[in-house]
């Protein structure tokens, strides 16, 4: 029997042929998927990194904002640097001397967030095919850059220390038997996102010693380094070798995220290159943005209100890490941050936390996947939980539908056969067998 031709199909999108071939890299994040569902009032979000700006003195920064309008309203609503405002620049040097940073304020590209200085510094590195390292689990957000730029991202393994130098070289040294060209490591050693750990002081210049070793650039994101709970920031990697290293800072989790200003620091010949970049994607960094934040730097204790953040995170960190170990099952596995917004929870054998998902999300509960974090598919026995936005008493709470959710899928599993399917874990290995801690 013939088939006539279906006619009048509807065209779900008329310009599927006519893209770029570095648009089939372009897709949501695991993260923005669950936003809709995760703001429901009902659902308690362990899921998105969202800060908790409860505590900013709401009349300090109106103030600010009031008189950066009245008195310097044309210039804030006027385009400006492409490399950023000089006051501002000068101020973060001020914050980044917190971190044993000594830089000059000509050597900073304020941009857009530093996700926007994660794409500028992908733009001008990285052609199609080229490899970027990273830790497993990695940022969700720069796998999403580096996967939009055709790069190929290669994992190399982490412990309750941070990367293992060991997996760096091997790595690197896989990926130039293979033939392929390195453009840099992308590392976040403070208070990592996903993970949660904190890199070394000792793998610190052991990774930074690899790296100038192999002629390898280091881009060190650090959103959270400030954010510490029981002690002053780390020195950054930074400071060990300022000729190999890009650094990456925000205000975003220091301040607030709406104002969308973050940060690059980048030997001279980089810089350059960053700031025609920047030009091409924007034009200049938003001046009312950079001005606002000048004023609030200017006018207000900004690091006694970084103290408080720190006790409070901190109060939300301890109430998580409770919950966890009062509600867990035994066999579920997780860190203790010692700063930042994240728990990396391991859940018990056989458990795939994405397909687990949607049946979270009908018992009111949101987290997400370990698989958004990994470019290779791995990530299915683990999830981060972010304590950074909900009180103590709601992270309790949904920790406890969690917890309740896991154990409805382990009695499943008792009565249907266990899935065998494992995987390389963070922070598992001989000297760590049976702890629920990593």
């Amino acid at each position: 029997m013939s088939m006539e031709p279906v006619r009048n199909r509807p065209v779900l999108d008329p310009y599927v042929d006519r893209y770029a071939a570095r648009t089939s890299g372009m897709t949501a994040s695991e993260v923005r998927a669950l936003f809709a569902v995760a703001s429901r009032p009902e659902v308690v979000s362990l899921a998105g990194g969202m800060p908790n700006i409860s505590g900013l003195p709401l009349d300090v920064v109106g103030r600010a904002i009031n008189d950066v309008v009245l008195r310097h309203g044309p210039e804030a609503m006027q385009y400006g640097s492409g490399q950023g405002r000089p006051e501002l620049r000068e101020q973060i040097t001020e914050v980044m001397r917190l971190e044993g940073i000594e830089a000059h304020a000509d050597d900073i590209v304020v941009t857009v967030g530093s996700q926007q200085a994660v794409d500028l510094v992908t733009r001008i590195f990285c052609d199609p095919g080229d490899v970027v390292l990273c830790e497993a689990p990695s940022y969700v957000g720069a796998l999403g850059v580096f996967k939009s730029y055709q790069c190929e991202v290669v994992h190399a393994e982490m412990d309750a220390d941070g990367l293992i130098p060991a997996a760096l070289e091997n790595a690197i040294k896989a990926t130039k038997a293979a033939g392929k060209t390195i453009k840099f490591l992308y590392t976040i050693p403070n208070f990592h996102n996903p993970a949660g750990v904190t890199l070394s002081v000792e793998r610190r210049r052991e990774i930074v010693d690899i790296c100038l070793r192999e002629g390898i650039l280091i881009l060190e994101d650090n959103p959270y380094g400030l954010l510490g709970f029981d002690r002053e920031p780390m020195p950054a990697m930074w400071s060990l070798a300022p000729e190999n290293i890009i650094y990456l800072g925000s205000f975003s989790k220091t301040f607030a995220p709406g104002f969308r200003v973050g940060w690059a620091l980048a030997p001279s010949s980089v810089r350059e290159k960053l700031v025609l970049a920047q030009e091409s994607a924007t034009l200049c960094p938003p001046s009312f943005s950079q001005m606002a934040i000048s004023a609030y730097l200017r006018e207000h204790d900004w690091q006694g209100q970084i103290k408080e953040f720190r006790e409070m995170y901190r109060g939300r960190r301890d109430a998580m890490v409770s919950a966890l170990s009062d509600l867990m099952p035994a066999t579920a596995r997780w860190n203790v941050p010692d700063g930042g917004f994240y728990v990396w929870l391991q859940v018990p054998p056989g458990i795939n936390t994405k397909a687990m998902l949607p049946r979270a999300v009908t018992s009111r509960v949101a987290y997400v996947p370990g698989t958004a974090f990994f470019a290779d598919g791995y990530g299915t026995s683990a999830m981060r939980l972010s304590f950074c936005y909900p009180t103590p008493d709601r992270i309790r709470e949904g920790v406890r539908r969690l917890a309740g959710v896991i154990e409805s899928e382990m009695e499943l599993q008792s009565t249907f056969g266990l899935d065998d399917t494992t995987e390389i874990r963070l922070g598992s290995g001989p000297d760590n067998p049976t702890s629920n801690t990593i």
